[in-house]
Protein backbone atom coordinates (compact mmCIF):
# COMPACT_ATOMS: atom_id res chain seq x y z
CA UNK A 1 0.00 0.00 0.00
CA UNK A 2 1.31 3.54 -0.75
CA UNK A 3 0.75 6.09 1.35
CA UNK A 4 1.60 9.87 1.44
CA UNK A 5 1.78 11.60 5.18
CA UNK A 6 1.16 15.39 5.76
CA UNK A 7 -0.17 16.59 2.91
CA UNK A 8 -2.98 19.69 3.10
CA UNK A 9 -6.53 19.30 3.67
CA UNK A 10 -9.46 21.28 1.46
CA UNK A 11 -11.71 21.66 4.44
CA UNK A 12 -9.27 22.46 7.21
CA UNK A 13 -5.86 23.24 5.20
CA UNK A 14 -3.85 21.67 7.89
CA UNK A 15 -1.54 19.61 6.69
CA UNK A 16 -2.38 16.61 8.32
CA UNK A 17 -4.26 14.27 5.55
CA UNK A 18 -3.14 11.01 4.36
CA UNK A 19 -3.40 9.79 0.86
CA UNK A 20 -3.73 5.88 0.58
CA UNK A 21 -3.63 3.75 -3.06
CA UNK A 22 -3.98 0.06 -2.68
CA UNK A 23 -4.06 -2.28 -4.99
CA UNK A 24 -6.63 -5.68 -4.52
CA UNK A 25 -7.57 -8.35 -6.42
CA UNK A 26 -11.07 -8.99 -5.41
CA UNK A 27 -13.08 -12.66 -6.58
CA UNK A 28 -15.56 -12.53 -9.07
CA UNK A 29 -14.40 -8.77 -10.26
CA UNK A 30 -11.04 -9.05 -10.75
CA UNK A 31 -8.62 -6.25 -9.49
CA UNK A 32 -9.12 -2.77 -8.61
CA UNK A 33 -7.30 0.10 -6.90
CA UNK A 34 -8.59 1.92 -3.85
CA UNK A 35 -8.03 5.60 -3.19
CA UNK A 36 -8.72 7.45 0.04
CA UNK A 37 -7.78 10.57 2.07
CA UNK A 38 -8.17 10.97 5.64
CA UNK A 39 -7.68 14.38 7.43
CA UNK A 40 -6.73 13.60 11.24
CA UNK A 41 -7.75 17.01 12.72
CA UNK A 42 -11.07 17.68 11.12
CA UNK A 43 -11.93 13.85 10.28
CA UNK A 44 -12.62 14.92 6.58
CA UNK A 45 -12.67 11.56 4.82
CA UNK A 46 -13.06 10.22 1.11
CA UNK A 47 -12.70 7.47 -0.80
CA UNK A 48 -13.01 5.73 -4.26
CA UNK A 49 -12.64 2.12 -5.88
CA UNK A 50 -11.56 2.04 -9.65
CA UNK A 51 -10.85 -1.47 -11.53
CA UNK A 52 -7.70 -1.71 -13.39
CA UNK A 53 -9.52 -2.62 -16.70
CA UNK A 54 -12.36 -1.34 -18.79
CA UNK A 55 -15.36 -2.51 -18.27
CA UNK A 56 -18.63 -2.35 -20.19
CA UNK A 57 -21.40 -0.64 -18.84
CA UNK A 58 -23.33 -3.05 -16.38
CA UNK A 59 -26.98 -3.29 -14.09
CA UNK A 60 -26.81 -5.65 -11.09
CA UNK A 61 -29.89 -6.47 -9.78
CA UNK A 62 -30.49 -8.36 -6.37
CA UNK A 63 -33.75 -9.87 -4.43
CA UNK A 64 -32.75 -9.68 -1.00
CA UNK A 65 -35.25 -12.16 0.86
CA UNK A 66 -33.40 -13.25 3.89
CA UNK A 67 -30.78 -12.62 6.85
CA UNK A 68 -28.05 -14.72 4.62
CA UNK A 69 -28.57 -12.14 1.83
CA UNK A 70 -27.23 -9.69 4.26
CA UNK A 71 -23.59 -10.47 3.78
CA UNK A 72 -23.82 -10.27 0.34
CA UNK A 73 -20.48 -8.26 -0.85
CA UNK A 74 -21.37 -5.04 -2.96
CA UNK A 75 -18.92 -2.87 -5.01
CA UNK A 76 -19.83 0.53 -5.70
CA UNK A 77 -17.80 2.83 -7.97
CA UNK A 78 -18.17 6.58 -7.74
CA UNK A 79 -20.21 6.57 -11.23
CA UNK A 80 -22.51 3.87 -10.27
CA UNK A 81 -26.20 4.52 -9.04
CA UNK A 82 -27.60 2.54 -6.46
CA UNK A 83 -32.11 2.30 -6.82
CA UNK A 84 -34.01 0.49 -4.02
CA UNK A 85 -37.45 1.19 -5.49
CA UNK A 86 -40.31 2.91 -3.27
CA UNK A 87 -37.27 3.83 -0.20
CA UNK A 88 -34.34 5.91 -2.00
CA UNK A 89 -32.50 6.46 -5.22
CA UNK A 90 -28.16 7.49 -4.80
CA UNK A 91 -27.28 9.38 -7.86
CA UNK A 92 -23.61 9.39 -9.11
CA UNK A 93 -21.97 12.96 -9.15
CA UNK A 94 -18.65 14.57 -7.86
CA UNK A 95 -19.28 14.26 -4.53
CA UNK A 96 -19.91 10.89 -4.88
CA UNK A 97 -17.73 7.78 -3.00
CA UNK A 98 -16.83 4.48 -4.46
CA UNK A 99 -16.63 2.33 -1.74
CA UNK A 100 -16.91 -2.14 -0.72
CA UNK A 101 -19.60 -3.14 1.70
CA UNK A 102 -22.36 -5.25 2.03
CA UNK A 103 -26.00 -5.38 1.57
CA UNK A 104 -26.48 -4.98 5.67
CA UNK A 105 -23.94 -1.83 5.71
CA UNK A 106 -25.31 -0.31 2.32
CA UNK A 107 -28.92 -0.73 4.51
CA UNK A 108 -27.43 1.05 7.31
CA UNK A 109 -25.89 4.06 4.79
CA UNK A 110 -29.60 4.22 3.60
CA UNK A 111 -31.23 4.45 7.25
CA UNK A 112 -28.97 7.09 8.16
CA UNK A 113 -30.10 9.30 5.32
CA UNK A 114 -33.32 8.57 5.88
CA UNK A 115 -32.68 9.55 9.75
CA UNK A 116 -31.35 12.35 8.83
CA UNK A 117 -33.88 13.89 6.73
CA UNK A 118 -36.31 12.60 8.88
CA UNK A 119 -34.65 14.80 11.87
CA UNK A 120 -34.82 18.02 9.50
CA UNK A 121 -38.07 17.48 8.18
CA UNK A 122 -40.58 20.03 9.54
CA UNK A 123 -43.65 18.16 7.31
CA UNK A 124 -45.57 15.98 9.47
CA UNK A 125 -46.45 13.55 6.61
CA UNK A 126 -42.85 13.63 5.31
CA UNK A 127 -41.97 12.75 8.84
CA UNK A 128 -44.15 9.92 8.93
CA UNK A 129 -43.14 8.52 5.70
CA UNK A 130 -39.59 8.34 6.58
CA UNK A 131 -40.73 6.68 9.88
CA UNK A 132 -42.44 3.78 7.84
CA UNK A 133 -39.31 3.27 5.51
CA UNK A 134 -37.10 2.77 8.41
CA UNK A 135 -39.74 0.38 9.27
CA UNK A 136 -39.40 -1.03 6.59
CA UNK A 137 -35.77 -1.64 6.43
CA UNK A 138 -35.88 -2.61 9.66
CA UNK A 139 -37.66 -5.61 8.74
CA UNK A 140 -35.45 -6.58 5.63
CA UNK A 141 -32.13 -6.77 8.27
CA UNK A 142 -34.09 -9.27 10.05
CA UNK A 143 -35.04 -11.05 7.39
CA UNK A 144 -38.77 -10.54 7.66
CA UNK A 145 -39.48 -9.01 3.96
CA UNK A 146 -37.73 -8.10 1.19
CA UNK A 147 -36.22 -5.23 -1.74
CA UNK A 148 -34.66 -5.18 -4.25
CA UNK A 149 -31.63 -3.51 -5.06
CA UNK A 150 -30.60 -2.12 -8.31
CA UNK A 151 -26.55 -0.89 -9.57
CA UNK A 152 -26.18 1.05 -12.75
CA UNK A 153 -22.82 1.51 -13.52
CA UNK A 154 -22.00 3.12 -17.24
CA UNK A 155 -18.39 2.70 -16.22
CA UNK A 156 -19.38 -1.17 -15.32
CA UNK A 157 -17.00 -0.73 -12.20
CA UNK A 158 -19.35 -1.86 -9.63
CA UNK A 159 -20.61 -5.44 -8.64
CA UNK A 160 -22.71 -7.57 -6.58
CA UNK A 161 -20.86 -10.70 -6.17
CA UNK A 162 -23.28 -13.30 -5.62
CA UNK A 163 -25.03 -15.77 -7.90
CA UNK A 164 -28.55 -14.65 -6.67
CA UNK A 165 -27.64 -11.41 -8.18
CA UNK A 166 -28.71 -10.07 -12.18
CA UNK A 167 -26.17 -8.56 -14.09
CA UNK A 168 -27.60 -6.97 -17.23
CA UNK A 169 -26.15 -4.30 -20.06
CA UNK A 170 -27.50 -0.75 -19.47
Amino acid sequence: MAELTGETCNLCNKKTLTLREEELDIPLFGKVYVFSMECSSCGYRKSDIEPAEKKEPCRYTLEVSSEADLNIRIIKSGEATVKIPHIITIESGPAANGYVTNVEGLLQQVKGVIQSTMDSEEDSAAKKKAKNLLKKLDAVLLGRETLKIIIEDETGHSAIISEKAQRSKL
